[in-house]
């Protein structure tokens, strides 16, 4: 019988998943890095089945049943094997232009204000509900970023990252290598307190807003469109152009074989 076909699984029926890379992570240790049988009920679709087992729908990358790539809207047949892999690590190659704009969840505040830093517009709001932050997502068209995974497997999600990173630095470089942004990165161009575009002032417009030090040192400013906030390449920026450039350096490297946390 064809794919198109499927047949209804009995309940003593079973099917054989093996998931791959760092799906292996999702999985109770006894799944992890071999196959396993699982039994479906009737009807079951590899996006239900692949949930049920913890693995949120936004982590896979390419799944194939008896050797042949299949959707994850595909019904399940009985005695299928079933293959889960990941999304593969962009690293160097830049993702399509413009990048994707992101939504931090209430837990990524370091992370959130880290890709600020790099020029991505990262939503975060350490307020937000998660209802609140869905919809968001949805109506803006933004990626969601979150280390909860029940998030991540609600319908409405159709664009999310897990963040298997605990600090905010390695946080930082594994998103900027699964979606490949280190390309197009624009350092200091983005408020890190709002998240709005940044944009040059002259001296006269901000002065009164200087502390007198800044105001004796330096001639080149930056404003918030947003807040307010003037920003100025004094010690404090140069620490953070430093910080930033080795985590885009990390970034477009090749991932090393390390731990996660």
């Amino acid at each position: 019988m064809s794919d198109a076909t499927p047949v209804p699984l009995s309940p003593a029926r079973l099917v054989s998943f093996r998931f791959h890379g760092e799906l292996a992570a999702f999985l109770a240790p006894a799944r992890r890095d071999r196959s396993f049988e699982v039994r479906c009920a009737a009807g079951s679709s590899l996006k239900h089945v692949i949930e049920a087992l913890g693995v949120p729908h936004t982590e896979v990358g390419r799944v194939l049943v008896d050797g042949r790539p299949a959707p994850l809207e595909r019904r399940l047949c009985p005695g299928e094997r079933v293959s889960v892999h990941p999304h593969a690590a962009r690293c160097g190659k830049p993702c399509p232009s413009p990048p994707p704009r992101l939504i931090a969840d209430a837990h990524l505040g370091g992370l959130a204000r880290l890709l600020r830093l790099a020029g991505f517009d990262t939503l975060y709001d350490n307020h937000i509900e998660d209802a609140t932050l869905v919809a968001t997502a949805v109506r803006e068209r933004r990626v969601v970023l979150t280390r909860d995974r029940e998030l991540l497997k609600r319908r409405d999600v159709a664009e999310g990252c897990f963040v298997h990173a605990l600090e905010p630095a390695r946080q930082a470089v594994e998103i900027l290598r699964r979606l490949g942004l280190a390309g197009h990165a624009r350092p200091f161009s983005r408020c890190l307190e709002c998240n709005a575009a940044l944009h040059e002032v002259s001296p006269a417009a901000v002065v009164q807003r200087l502390p007198p030090a800044v105001r004796a040192r330096h001639t080149h400013f930056s404003a918030c469109a947003g807040c307010g906030r003037v920003y100025w390449e004094g010690s404090h920026w140069q620490r953070l152009h430093t910080r930033i450039d080795a985590l885009l350096a990390q970034a477009r490297a090749a991932p090393q074989d390390e731990a996660t946390d």
